[in-house]
């Protein structure tokens, strides 16, 4: 079992800059390859990045690409979403989630999932 706890969500105008991080406990961290996703009211919950068990492999969402950077400590057992020149669109839910193996953009591959921080960006 892996716990789960976002913070650093709040509510800041657009083109300013948030980081996220998400602690988790509970098994051997580095076994873990962490998400983000992110859900806006009405919408599905979406992808937004990913980072292998070591962190030497990331991926992002085409629309956070260039301004979103993922990044874990394994020392420190957290993940981390630094936000930069945020946008409207980017309101939402944010959710770290983790799964055993390899890194994957796939929502229904991930077994652990925080309880989310809200992120919302004004216009």
């Amino acid at each position: 079992q892996v716990q789960l706890v976002e913070s650093g969500g709040g509510l800041v105008q657009a083109g300013g800059s948030l980081r996220l991080s998400c602690a988790a406990s509970g098994r051997t961290f580095s076994n873990y390859a962490m998400d983000w996703f992110r859900q806006a009211p009405g919408k599905e919950r979406e992808f937004v990045a990913a980072v292998s068990r070591s962190g030497g492999s990331t991926y992002y969402a085409d629309s956070v690409k260039g301004r979103f950077t993922i990044s874990r400590d394994n020392a420190k057992n957290t993940v981390y979403l630094q936000m930069n020149s945020l946008k409207p669109e980017d309101t939402a839910v944010y959710y770290c989630a983790a799964r055993s193996g390899a890194l994957s953009t796939i929502r229904y591959e991930y077994t652990y999932w925080g309880q989310g921080t809200q992120v919302t960006v004004s216009s």
